[in-house]
């Protein structure tokens, strides 16, 4: 075979193998001893479940697609947000910025800390045209409120923030309209020391079918599972430390299988959430998410409603984030 390549095809043949074992050891393998099946639900992950089946039906349900074409929508998902936030009992703040001659809005819920170190949770709240956006991104929000809720009155070291993106989806997606851009530069412009932001994105489709799972490379999937059964934790180079750190503490409570990568960001689906802007402002930040459109069938369709995701499995993302989040801010 390696005759057939010739002088120049093996040279390049071999670059890419060494290229990709490097992207192993540095970026793919992850600490931790991961699990293969899914935990049993205790009572209150079982109550945790109600919590987010409630949520997601009310943004995908109930107010169903939101963006800048169901604008009304949107505000009203914003409105919904900051109202669960407030009775939870934390104190909110809107940030807003015009697009096209409308006003759009972040909301935040802040935890003070004992120090001025920041951990951004986010999530963005619109959905793409045409879909309802159950699990893209209502599975996000819903994981966001949660959270929220059982962080609120509690003491943290680290200062804990919560917040709900406008417009990530198309046509803002990677541009500076995003919420999340116009958030992190605003953070940068006060010179915030944020150590680092988690975004929640897509984290509720799950499958047991042999080759349910697929990726944007093949050679990927060289060293990822083929079976969809897992949540990633997916972040650029930079963000490496920080996502190690947070899979490591998510892989001791044994609640779920897990997969993570800190690759570079030119690889087609590292940068698609808003882990993004925050990597423009120079903050880690990396994406828990079920990998979307490589796993999930209804990704940005109509079809993207509240009873095709796995609360049972859901719960568990949410109830290994929040002992993950509680390591973090001591």
């Amino acid at each position: 075979m390696f005759q057939r390549l010739g002088r120049s095809g093996l040279r390049i043949a071999l670059a890419v193998l060494a290229f990709f074992l490097l992207l192993w050891w540095f970026g793919m393998r992850m600490p931790g001893r991961n699990i293969s099946t899914a935990a049993t639900l205790t009572a209150d992950e079982i109550a945790l479940r109600g919590e987010l089946a409630t949520d997601v039906q009310t943004l995908a349900g109930e107010i169903g697609e939101r963006n800048m074409r169901r604008y009304p929508q949107l505000n009203a998902a914003a409105d919904f947000i900051e109202d669960s936030f407030s009775r939870a009992g934390l104190r909110t703040r809107r940030e807003s910025y015009e697009l096209n001659g409308r006003t759009c809005h972040n909301i935040e819920a802040e935890i003070p800390g004992a120090r001025r170190q920041i951990l951004v949770v986010g999530a963005h709240y619109d959905s793409v045209l045409g879909s309802p956006g159950a699990n893209d991104n209502g599975s996000g929000v819903a994981a966001l409120l949660a959270l929220a809720r059982r962080f609120a009155g509690k003491p943290v070291g680290q200062t804990l923030r919560f917040v709900a993106f406008a417009n990530e989806e198309p046509p803002y997606f990677q541009t500076q309209q995003m919420g999340s851009f116009v958030y992190a530069r605003g953070c940068k412009a006060r010179a915030e020391k944020i150590f680092g932001t988690i975004s929640l994105e897509t984290i509720g489709y799950f499958s047991d079918a042999p080759r349910s799972q697929t990726y944007s490379s093949p050679a990927l999937g060289a060293f990822y599972p083929t079976t969809g059964n897992f949540i990633a934790f997916v972040g650029n180079v930079r963000s490496r430390t920080f996502l190690r750190r947070a899979i490591s503490l998510f892989r001791q409570q044994a609640k779920l299988p897990s997969q993570g990568g800190a690759l570079p960001s030119f690889i087609s689906g590292v940068g698609w959430s808003d882990q993004w802007s925050f990597w423009e402002c120079g903050y880690p930040a990396f994406m828990i998410t079920d990998t979307a459109p490589f796993r999930y069938p209804h990704y940005h369709e109509s079809t993207d409603t509240p009873d095709k995701l796995d609360y049972d499995r859901f719960a568990l993302v949410v109830s290994g984030m929040e002992t993950t989040i509680v390591e973090l801010v001591k």
